[in-house]
């Protein structure tokens, strides 16, 4: 989901207890590369935290009804990823 110049991603993994795989990979190294369409985009990973959830979360939800849904099957706070373009 864009946000301004950030790319907003949510570690839902289909509302099961665990979070996804990618998400242990991204805070190990949170320095990777994006593609949307056939632009890359370098980009540091970093997870929202409690205030930018707040706003970020509504967003979200409406962006993607799944991720409203996939948050009721669970008792996990869904992590919000924010990819913010680096240099």
């Amino acid at each position: 989901m864009p946000d301004g110049d950030n790319i907003v991603i949510v570690a839902a993994k289909g509302g099961y207890p665990e979070n996804p795989s990618w998400l242990y990979n991204l805070r190990a190294h949170p320095d990777t590369e994006i593609q949307i369409g056939s632009r890359r985009i370098k980009v540091r990973a970093r997870e929202a935290d409690s205030e930018e959830r707040a706003r970020l979360w509504p967003l979200a939800a409406a962006y993607n009804s799944d991720w409203r849904h996939y948050q009721s099957r669970t008792s996990r706070e869904i992590p919000i990823v924010i990819l913010e373009p680096s240099a």
